[in-house]
């Protein structure tokens, strides 16, 4: 189901439970995550239970992406960001709005998401490897191996 330019996503069973152990039985409702996000009022939740159409059940405890977990207002401007290739400027031209009001914003966002680590550090087998080729001295190995390189 599309409106507009975003895709919905229609929700046939739902189980939720909030971080205070309530838990929501959506059963046979229609919803989309916007209404999901009303209904949980921002507040972190799990999934316990999805149902696809054509009757196939997901459980066990799932919690959203983290962009998920974004209000929708939030995901609209992310999505607005990456579309635009970053250009502050093409985003202050699409919401109307100046320069420090888009870095705030995007700064208010970054610190909701947490950091993944994209250059993970090298396994201990490869610093072995690296030492015993002669590319590292056993000084940088042992640094490497403590996580201080």
């Amino acid at each position: 189901m599309h409106t507009g330019r975003f895709k919905k996503i229609k929700i046939n069973f739902l189980k939720i439970k909030d971080v205070s152990g309530i838990t929501l039985d959506m059963a046979e409702q229609a919803m989309d995550w916007q209404e999901l996000t009303n209904l949980t009022q921002g507040r972190p939740f799990l999934v316990e239970r999805v149902r696809l159409e054509g009757g196939v059940a997901i459980e066990g405890e799932f919690e959203l992406p983290q962009l998920a977990q974004l209000s929708v207002e939030d995901q609209i401007f992310v999505t607005a960001f990456v579309r635009s290739h970053g250009s502050i400027k093409e985003m202050e031209r699409v919401f109307g709005v100046s320069y420090p009001t888009i870095k705030a914003r995007l700064k208010r966002i970054a610190q909701a998401l947490d950091f993944v680590e994209t250059d993970p550090a090298p396994s201990s087998a490869d610093v072995v490897d690296r030492l015993r080729r002669g590319e590292i001295t056993a000084q940088q190995a042992l640094a490497e191996l403590e996580g201080r390189t």
